[in-house]
């Protein structure tokens, strides 16, 4: 019992040291508060970033999602897989950035970095990872194909990719 006892306090002391790693783009600490980004006006109120009006009395600090896409640094990675007819790519890209104005409306720090074409499909980046699996999701809903999501818990990064089936 004395030997289970010694290495207690190791035990603990280790686990602190093996629990997830967080997000470098969020603060360590409460923001002054209310708080404005100054690029997007997204107003840091009771904790959290909303649109609703910062205030006059507001503080200048730049959101997590501002400083992403100044770094271009995403979140989220969401490939779509294919070859698209003109029409369909359309029909794609409608469908993802409704999805993104929807999430946005109500979660500020989701949004889409970047749209780009790449050998294969099409590459969309985010500011969330939240973003790209809730894009991922709705393009297999609405347009069938497969889903393959890989979460990089320690780097909090997701990487999916959606591949149609035509």
């Amino acid at each position: 019992m004395k030997n289970a006892r010694a290495r207690s306090p190791m035990l603990r002391h280790e686990q602190v040291f093996d629990q997830p790693h967080t997000d470098s783009y969020r603060a360590d600490a409460k923001l002054a508060d209310p708080a404005r980004c100054p690029t997007c006006n997204a107003a840091y109120r009771n904790g959290r970033w909303t649109w609703q009006d910062a205030g006059a009395d507001a503080v200048a600090h730049q959101c997590p999602a501002c400083l992403r896409i100044h770094d271009h640094f995403p979140a989220g990675y969401l490939s779509l897989k294919g070859k698209f007819t003109p029409e369909r790519r359309e029909e794609l890209l409608s469908l993802v950035r409704a999805r993104e104005a929807h999430a946005k409306a109500e979660h500020p720090m989701q949004r889409i970095m970047a749209i780009e074409d790449v050998t294969g499909g099409i590459l969309v980046t985010t500011t969330d990872g939240h973003l790209a699996r809730g894009i991922g999701h709705a393009l297999r809903d609405a347009f069938r194909g497969t889903l393959e999501i890989n979460f990089a818990h320690d780097e909090n990064l997701v990487r999916a990719t959606w591949r149609s089936e035509r």
